[in-house]
């Protein structure tokens, strides 16, 4: 007689739900996804996306986007569960990246303007630049994974988050005026940090080659040539220009040429030069 073997089953698939969801929370950080999920209860993805969406049909967790969910606490239950650090959900929706642009630059204290939305650059192809995830806005640009430089990694609770050091945050929005909310404000930050941050003046300049746009240094020479003191760092500038003609800020009306900087500019702009 043969007698057929029970099938073999670890102590935490014998757990209650709830027992289970807390196996997850123990090692899953900040956002639980299906993979993760997954990796500590076992059995298939399927099965695991299953029971995250039974458990945020309980209220023990927050959909966050497709697959990616947040724990509730218990005493939130049957409250709006609003994100307490929003940063947290950028290498979890947009890997590889890093926060940058204005976000970066109220983190390193290069300006004082306050901004709604949070600023992302990702080497992750998307078709849209814009999102909502859960009220909080996120404009994002991908960028070629080769230019994910100059980052530094902070804490946000149990979650790493790459950020864009201070010389690389001043050379993304010199790439890009509009991560840095318009070319006013990005002269602004680039005077914080020629007062404050001296000594990365140098490193600025290396990013500044590394990422390959020649429009950044036609923008960088001329705002340095309006702030006296930095004529040597004008001419540094003036030694990396490249060939063509670019825009001081491709959202303005450009109609006046610098030929020394090969950059159009606003009249007003042009009215400052010496």
């Amino acid at each position: 007689m043969i007698i057929p073997m029970k099938s073999v089953q670890t102590k935490k698939y014998k757990k209650g739900g709830k027992a289970r969801l807390a196996d997850v929370l123990k090692t899953s950080g900040d956002f639980i996804t299906i993979d993760k999920t997954v990796e500590v209860l076992g059995g298939n993805r399927s099965d695991a996306a299953r029971l995250l969406a039974r458990w945020a049909n309980q209220g023990l967790l927050k959909r966050i986007q497709r697959g990616i969910y947040a724990p509730v606490s218990l005493a939130a239950f049957g409250a709006e569960q609003v994100l307490k650090d929003p940063w947290c959900l950028v290498p979890e929706i947009f890997p590889p990246a890093y926060i940058g642009g204005w976000s970066a630059a109220e983190y390193w204290g290069l300006t004082e303007q306050l901004f709604r939305g949070i600023c992302v650059l990702t080497a992750k192809p998307l078709r849209k630049k814009e999102f909502n995830l859960q009220g909080i806005p996120f404009v994002v640009k991908q960028i070629d994974e080769k230019k994910m430089f100059g980052l530094k990694p902070v804490w946000r609770g149990q979650t790493k988050v790459f950020v864009s050091n201070p010389s690389r945050t001043i050379v993304d929005i010199l790439d890009d005026p509009s991560l840095g909310g318009g070319i006013r404000h990005v002269n602004d930050c680039l005077n914080k940090f020629l007062k404050e941050r001296s000594s990365e003046q140098k490193e600025m300049i290396e990013h500044a080659k590394k990422i390959d746009n020649g429009a950044v240094f036609k923008r960088l020479g001329f705002l340095l040539s309006l702030i006296p003191g930095y004529e040597d760092l004008a001419k540094e500038c003036a030694s990396n220009l490249t060939e063509g003609n670019a825009k001081l800020d491709p959202s303005l009306k450009c109609d006046r040429l610098i030929k020394k900087w090969k950059l159009w500019v606003p009249q007003k702009w042009k009215d400052d030069v010496k």
